[in-house]
């Protein structure tokens, strides 16, 4: 019986902790922008200038 008690108390111990983590980087700032990056290979590339005739590209 003992055990049981012993394994609630680490297991609450533990689930403190990550939610101390979790609070923290909240806190910090570590989840303001999560839309952004999921999305940004979705957006357009600015086009290329457009190249006059017989303008040569220069190496």
């Amino acid at each position: 019986m003992y055990i049981i008690f012993l394994m609630i108390g680490i297991s609450i111990t533990v689930a403190a902790l990550f939610l101390g983590a979790f609070l923290w980087a909240v806190r910090t700032g570590q989840y303001d922008d999560d839309y952004t990056p999921a999305v940004r290979m979705l957006f357009d590339d600015e086009p290329a200038p457009a190249r006059k005739p017989g303008e040569d590209e220069k190496l």
